[in-house]
């Protein structure tokens, strides 16, 4: 079996345990990973963070950019083509229907500043334990991710965490995976 095919069966794999839990749970579950964050010494030194604003199956991060937004200068990814642009989040009220994907994204102008990223919380399909992260085959995150120099986390539900997943040297490999 290829890569490709095994990456595949990995995604299949977790959409369906996802459709199985329930929406309560997967916020609570979302809760314990940003308590964590919030106490690492990198969160709280960060003044620059990159994070994600969630789909219905991803770790629930609408809570937690909206807390922090008034302390630290937040981060959001733009779908522009093949690639992710960055653009500062100012509120909810910026938030713009993807035309492409069902996925809210920050309106304004774009930020190219990327080394001056303190940390950078992404989501994924799965991640193994060596750090390693598996998403949703269009490599959008893998290619923004090697421009950025910053301390890479990566947040899933505890069924996502795996000791090891299919990967390719083009991947990111994250410093750190938090689960749920």
């Amino acid at each position: 079996m290829t890569i490709k095919n095994e990456k595949q069966n990995f995604r299949k794999q977790i959409r369906d345990l996802k459709a199985r839990i329930p929406e309560t749970e997967k916020r609570k579950m979302s809760a314990l990973v940003f308590e964590r964050i919030e106490k690492l010494d990198v969160f709280i030194k960060a003044e620059i963070v990159l994070l994600f604003w969630s789909m219905d199956d991803e770790v629930y991060t609408h809570d937690f950019i909206v807390k922090w937004n008034r302390k630290k200068k937040i981060l959001l990814p733009v779908i522009c083509d093949e690639v992710l642009q960055l653009k500062f989040f100012r509120g909810e009220e910026f938030l713009l229907k993807s035309a492409k994907y069902p996925v809210f994204e920050p309106a304004g102008e774009a930020f190219d500043k990327t080394g001056i990223v303190d940390l950078a919380i992404m989501p994924g399909v799965a991640f193994d334990k060596s750090g390693n992260r598996l998403g949703r085959g269009k490599a959008y995150y893998d290619k923004l991710l090697s421009h950025i120099h910053a301390y890479k986390i990566g947040v899933c539900f505890s069924f996502q965490l795996f000791d090891t997943i299919p990967h390719e040297p083009t991947d990111i490999k994250m410093d750190l995976v938090i689960s749920g």
